[in-house]
């Protein structure tokens, strides 16, 4: 059962390759969809056997939001080149970017013997769920040549990188809440 957990988050990397490459094609855009529901449903059952199972691991927690990430990175830069545009792929760069910074105080704290303070939290949860929606709304409006439903996106896309930015400040103030306070140990 463990590895199968382990194969299900793995599956999100690769899931996202293909789906950047059926992003060129617009005879690709169902099946990109489809590929991301599954993707999407692989994260929701990898945490929910792994829990259920008592199977949760140090590895686990640390490779099923970095698949998460690299299957978002792949859609939005997909999303950006298809639809050619320069909102979708800075938006998608200012995430990216708070991942990184994220990531960063994960590893600092972890150093520190504070790896709590960087723990993925519920919020956090929410924001990966938003970006997962967003995408979707992306993917059906490219599917049924809709741009009302592109539109749409652009507005859930703002609306995740709000999230994103409040949850990555949460982990920053958290991770430095001792120096804020005056302490410089």
């Amino acid at each position: 059962m463990k590895y199968f957990i382990n194969i299900l988050t793995f599956s999100r990397i690769f899931l996202g390759g293909i789906i950047f490459f059926l992003l060129t094609r617009p005879e690709g855009y169902f099946l990109a969809f489809v590929l991301f529901f599954v993707a999407g449903a692989t994260d929701y059952l990898d945490g929910y056997l792994a829990r259920k199972y008592d199977l949760t691991s140090q590895i686990g927690e640390i490779l099923d939001p970095i698949a998460d990430k690299i299957l978002i990175i792949f859609a939005f830069f997909g999303l950006s080149v298809n639809l050619s545009s320069y909102f979708i792929g800075f938006i998608a760069a200012l995430i990216i970017t708070r991942e990184i910074w994220v990531g960063a105080l994960r590893d600092f704290n972890a150093r520190q013997g504070r790896s709590d303070v960087t723990k993925v939290t519920f919020l956090a949860k929410i924001k990966t769920t938003i970006q997962l929606f967003t995408i979707s709304i992306y993917l059906l409006g490219l599917t049924i040549n809709s741009m009302l439903l592109i539109l749409f996106g652009d507005m859930f896309l703002f609306l995740s990188l709000l999230i994103t930015f409040f949850t990555g400040y949460k982990y920053t103030f958290n991770s430095f809440q001792n120096n804020f306070n005056g302490d410089t140990e």
